[in-house]
């Protein structure tokens, strides 16, 4: 009996996690379509341009052109932002120029490829859901 009971049990989580899987893609290909439209001339944005469009909102800064290495600070904030709900990092101070700085609450676990990118897609649209981009 308990093989059974596990086995529905079981195929109610992957019904629920499919389900999940397809609203986060549809969140997902709406944001991109949206940002895309906004911030590049036709191309769809990846994923690491909107972290770095994250970044950028997160520092405020918006009209001016990022150095190289501020552009990979910018991507670190907009990571530590959107992991922070998730118990990985805390907000800790901004700097003198406005920089937002992060504290490491927790080691991310070890993901594969796939299972990073799908957590980061998932933060990034909890992070607009948060914004109000989806009404």
């Amino acid at each position: 009996m308990n093989s059974v009971y596990g086995i529905a049990e079981s195929l109610k989580i992957l019904k629920h996690q499919l389900a999940r899987d397809e609203l986060l893609k549809a969140y997902w290909e709406k944001l991109v379509e949206r940002l895309s439209d906004h911030f590049s001339d036709g191309d769809l944005l990846e994923l690491d341009a909107i972290i770095y469009l994250v970044g950028v909102q997160e520092l405020g800064q918006y009209h001016r052109s990022f150095k190289k290495d501020e552009k990979v600070n910018l991507m670190h904030i907009a990571i530590c932002r959107l992991l922070e709900p998730y118990g990985y990092y805390r907000f800790e101070y901004f700097d003198e120029d406005g920089w937002p700085h992060y504290a490491v609450e927790e080691d991310l676990p070890p993901l594969k490829a796939g299972e990073q990118s799908v957590l980061m897609k998932e933060a990034i649209v909890n992070y607009f859901k948060e914004k109000d981009f989806f009404d």
